[in-house]
């Protein structure tokens, strides 16, 4: 559940800054579809985690399998929505693969993050054992 929570203020404060953002220079540094970037990303981060959580739950020792998995799935989807707009977008191509790869970063960031910290746990579980 911690992740989950963690997630939504991540979330939060990202919406924060990019509304702030939009407020004081318009869409100028902001694309206009940051929104469903950051929703996209946020949905993209919750499944991966649950992937994962899932994944070690029926087989703890397969951990690289389902991260690695999930960590390329990941990155052909974004690769896959990227090249979609690029390709069929008339303008802000640019502003759009910016805006779009440092929400990736910032999220993936927070997985690798989140994801650290839960195995620092079970690594002490299992050397207390």
């Amino acid at each position: 559940m911690s992740f989950s929570r963690n997630l939504l203020v991540l979330s939060l404060m990202i919406v924060a800054v990019i509304g702030a953002l939009i407020y004081f220079t318009g869409y100028n540094l902001v694309h206009p579809l940051a929104w469903y970037m950051l929703l996209f990303f946020a949905v993209i981060t919750w499944a991966t985690f649950y992937f994962i959580r899932k994944g070690i739950g029926e087989d703890a020792g397969s951990f690289q399998l389902y991260y690695f998995g999930s960590s390329v799935g990941r990155v052909l989807l974004c690769m896959f929505v990227v090249f979609f707009y690029v390709y069929f977008a008339t303008e802000r191509e640019l502003q759009f693969a910016i805006n779009f790869f440092l929400i990736y970063f910032i999220y993936t960031g927070f997985e690798i993050y989140s994801i650290l910290s839960n195995l620092r746990r079970i690594s002490k579980k299992q050397v207390s054992e």
